[in-house]
């Protein structure tokens, strides 16, 4: 069962959360800005379900609440971002933007982040690159979550690329996604729910195919489109931890299950000027060309439209800020729950309609 809850409730909630777990204003408005922002596209698995988990690292000592995030420039176009072990989300936000600095004086940007730790859903990135007018690219590694292609153990993560392109008077183009078939956080919330997985999804602990969803979350997710996905997520970590200075190789420390210290995660943001070849008027034009020549293709049988990658997450999040969001009844109890330990009151469900 679900209940709605309007999204402004949602992140003052959060932040009341991040802020007694010592988190500094701007930045605990910021992670929860983020979180209810997955959840209004749709994207639950990387909402407000994950504040215990993040919590709990922070009370470990596992996070900095209050990291120095250091930008040093490396090359004229290029800046390398020490995440202090905060939150992601916080050194994500700064080299974002730092490589949209770059990118505003020399036409591309680049900014890679070490120890830092999971910077939630990559489409917030690019949906901040696009509101500064600027094309993204958005790497991470992640924790074993994937084998190497042959392998049955985890190794590489699930590890997810996303991307942004400003389009001119129709939607951008957004794109998010993981190297796995499904993104795990979704397996985890079947877990919790107690529903089963679709075959072909993840092998349990065994290397055994599983629909059980709590044991794929402990086995092993499997790469989406076979080797391509093993081979993609390959370039995810390469790219993001080994580049970077990040942990690599399997050695990013699980969220959930491994509280021996840091994650290290990497992250890389590719920050690119849509005007390098043509008047930013042209290129807007052109994005709207294309829009339209997506609009009149000839659909599949049972397709009603097709949609730009990010329309449909955009058309939710207008749905959603309208009639709420949908949060489940265990994820609802475990939210009462932490705010509890700290004396903040979860917020009242909308009423029905």
């Amino acid at each position: 069962m679900t209940k709605n809850f309007d999204a402004q409730s949602l992140r003052d909630f959060a932040r009341a959360m991040f802020l007694s777990a010592g988190l500094r204003e701007d930045d605990a408005a910021l992670v929860a800005g983020d979180l209810v922002k997955a959840n209004l596209r749709g994207v639950d698995s990387h909402g407000v379900s994950r504040i215990p988990m993040y919590l709990e690292r922070l009370r470990r000592g596992l996070v900095n609440p209050q990291p120095t995030v250091h930008v040093s420039k490396v090359a004229g176009a290029v800046a390398h971002v020490d995440g202090d072990n905060g939150m992601g989300f916080i050194a994500s936000d700064v080299a974002m933007n730092a490589a949209c600095d770059i990118a505003g004086e020399m036409g591309i940007g680049l900014a890679g982040v070490h120890r830092s730790t999971h910077f939630g859903m990559g489409a917030c990135y690019a949906l901040r690159a696009i509101e500064r007018g600027y094309i993204s690219l958005i790497f991470t590694n992640s924790s074993p979550a994937i084998p190497m292609w042959g392998g049955r153990t985890t190794f590489l993560g699930a590890s997810p690329i996303a991307a942004g392109i400003p389009g001119g008077k129709h939607p951008p183009y957004v794109m998010d996604m993981a190297m796995t078939v499904i993104a795990r956080g979704k397996i985890r919330l079947a877990a919790m729910k107690g529903d089963p997985i679709p075959e072909g999804l993840a092998l349990d602990v065994e290397g055994v195919p599983t629909t059980d969803a709590a044991k794929a979350f402990e086995g092993v997710c499997l790469p989406f489109g076979g080797v391509k996905g093993s081979v993609l997520g390959t370039l995810m970590d390469l790219m993001s931890g080994v580049l970077t200075g990040a942990n690599f190789g399997g050695d990013v420390k699980s969220l959930y299950f491994d509280h021996s210290g840091p994650q290290n995660v990497g992250h890389l943001f590719f920050a690119l000027r849509p005007d390098l070849f043509m008047s930013l008027t042209d290129f807007g034009a052109r994005m709207d060309d294309f829009y339209g020549r997506i609009k009149e293709l000839p659909r599949a049988a049972g397709v009603d439209e097709i949609m730009l990658p990010g329309e449909p997450e955009a058309r939710r999040e207008v749905e959603r800020l309208r009639d709420g969001i949908p949060v489940t009844d265990n994820v609802i109890a475990d939210l009462t729950a932490e705010g509890a330990r700290v004396g903040i009151d979860f917020p009242r469900a909308l009423a029905a309609a």
